[in-house]
């Protein structure tokens, strides 16, 4: 059941809805889309979860939703050396805890350390690997975290030493992974390198955001209010934020006409099927912002059949991409032939997997499968709202038609399917990915070998090899090459396979001012205000 007040009716006149009191109190009323996982900057690795961290944490720069491009935010001002190897930031002396202590640069190298330490286990650590020794710490390799470049010169200035220029480091600090984390709080609930402990929960969490957390009731609702001592409070006109957990678009749909939500969630939001009547009937509700976003599916080649390159390409050669985005999602997602979202950075893809039933078909049929026989049916995990379920559909469909190839479809919530293929307990799964920043190494860096966030069993010495070299040049054109290389490379082996691009599909109220549209997906609340 949707977490959200009904509305009621009473005498001969209407109750103010709660859209209509959240303008009147500033307090804003948004869909999320899934429940989160954790509300620790550094333990989590889904969007829907980074939505609220963004507001109870920040770090040492934050992303222009405008430009893509990392601006000061807790480090009011930095300096980079010639050679691009070392930042120093200096931080704001205003920057507080939401108990009113500092925010030191002795903060983020703890948060760092935390982050980094083997025993912690991030998905996402290998955001900071560009960092000189932090591949090797987060490895076990180097168990000094002195010898790793990061030192406090003081308690407002932070010098940060990388091993090889990084030409997006301002975009990649303003990620949830770079941070700070309050360490007495932490070590208060637990030790500082585990995870799952209740200092991120209401009553316990300490953030430096522009809002605190006050309530988290589990598949009901996340409430955070004004932070009166984050250092630029004075510029934030909200004073509350309502996050609303759901899994079903439909449902989220229902609450937003009903006056029970200012925005729907950004990432599923809203049902395809609706899209037409908002173009024809609310025109000024509808949303659809561009964003460097994929949908794909994931084939987990530890499971046999799956582990032959031939049956994984057969399957992502006999999907119909336009078919889906024509028929099913009504044009407001645009056919994927890559990982890689067009224009990241400035790079496009220019290897692809076409629609090709035919070639699909011989493939199989040289793998031992021909038409199909001798195939088990596949397992598809997706998600259960009601556009997922119906691509899912559609892709059951041309397996069948073009491959003979038998499929069913098992939904659960996001959390769930995240679990399961980050377990590699799934055949074939379905997920996305949305930049974290500009650059083609948001696709490409998660399927090295073992990577934290590459949850398809797939690995490739040439691939991890081609990534490597584009860490370690600084020349940009060179890195747009290998990383096309690379891209080819995956695609060919075919341990994913991309469905369509992703911009961001949702309703929005008239009354909500300041919410940006944003190629990845942040909208910081720090700049929105409702009014009539």
């Amino acid at each position: 059941m949707f977490g959200l007040a009904a509305i009621a009716l009473s005498g001969c006149g209407r109750r103010e809805t709660p859209v209509e009191a959240g303008i009147r109190t500033q307090s804003l009323l948004l869909g999320n889309s899934a429940e989160p996982a954790d509300l620790d900057p550094q333990a989590i690795n889904a969007f829907t979860d980074a939505n609220i961290t963004d507001a109870l944490f920040e770090g040492l720069t934050s992303i222009d939703a405008k430009t893509s491009r990392g601006v000061p935010a807790v480090a009011e001002r930095w300096e980079i050396s010639p050679d691009g190897l070392v930042y120093t930031f200096h931080l704001r002396s205003s920057a507080r805890w939401s108990n009113g202590d500092p925010v030191t640069a002795q903060d983020f190298v703890f948060s760092f350390h935390r982050i980094l330490s083997p025993a912690f286990a991030a998905g996402y650590s290998y955001m900071l690997w560009p960092i000189k020794g932090a591949q090797a710490f987060n490895s076990g390799k180097l168990t000094d975290f002195s010898q790793v470049g990061v030192e406090a010169i003081d308690a407002a200035t932070l010098r940060i030493t990388l091993a090889n220029p990084t030409p997006y480091l301002l975009a990649l600090a303003a990620h949830e992974t770079w941070m700070p984390v309050p360490r007495s709080t932490i070590e208060k609930y637990g030790r500082f390198d585990q995870k799952g402990t209740r200092w991120s929960r209401a009553g316990a969490l300490i953030g430096n955001g522009a809002f605190t957390l006050v309530e988290w009731t589990p598949n009901s609702r996340i409430v955070v209010k004004k932070n009166p001592t984050y250092w630029n409070a004075a510029h934030v006109r909200l004073n509350q934020v309502t996050f609303f957990p759901t899994d079903n678009s439909d449902s989220e749909e229902l609450a937003f006409r009903a006056g029970q939500l200012h925005v729907t969630g950004v990432s599923g939001g809203l049902p395809s099927a609706k899209i037409p009547y908002y173009r024809a009937h609310a025109p000024n509700e509808l949303r659809i912002d561009p964003a460097l976003a994929t949908s794909y599916l994931v084939f987990n080649v530890t499971r046999a059949p799956l582990n032959r390159v031939k049956v994984r390409r057969a399957l992502a050669l006999a999907i119909d991409r336009e078919s889906i985005s024509r028929d099913i999602l009504f044009g407001s997602r645009a056919p994927a032939y890559s990982l890689t979202a067009p224009n990241c950075g400035g790079y496009t893809a220019e290897a692809r997997i076409p629609f090709d039933a035919a070639l699909a078909r011989r493939l199989l049929a040289e793998a031992g499968f021909p038409e199909g026989k001798g195939l088990p049916s596949f397992e598809f995990q997706t998600l259960s709202d009601g556009s997922s379920t119906k691509v899912a559909e559609a892709l059951q469909a041309m397996w069948r038609r073009n491959l003979g190839v038998n499929v069913t479809i098992a939904t659960t919530e996001q959390k769930v399917l995240f679990q399961n293929e980050q377990s590699l307990n799934y055949t074939i799964g379905i997920s996305a990915w949305i930049a974290d920043y500009p650059d083609p190494s948001t696709f490409l860096n998660q399927y090295v070998t073992g990577g934290g966030n590459n949850w398809t069993g797939w690995g490739n010495p040439e691939y991890d090899r081609l990534i490597h070299e584009t860490e370690v040049t600084g020349d940009n054109t060179r890195r747009f090459a290998l990383f096309q290389t690379a891209e080819k490379l995956l695609l060919e082996e075919a341990p994913l396979a991309p469905l369509f691009n992703l911009p961001e599909v949702y309703l929005i109220q008239p009354s909500v001012h300041g919410w940006d549209p944003s190629l990845i997906g942040y909208h910081h609340l720090t700049n929105v205000w409702l009014e009539p």
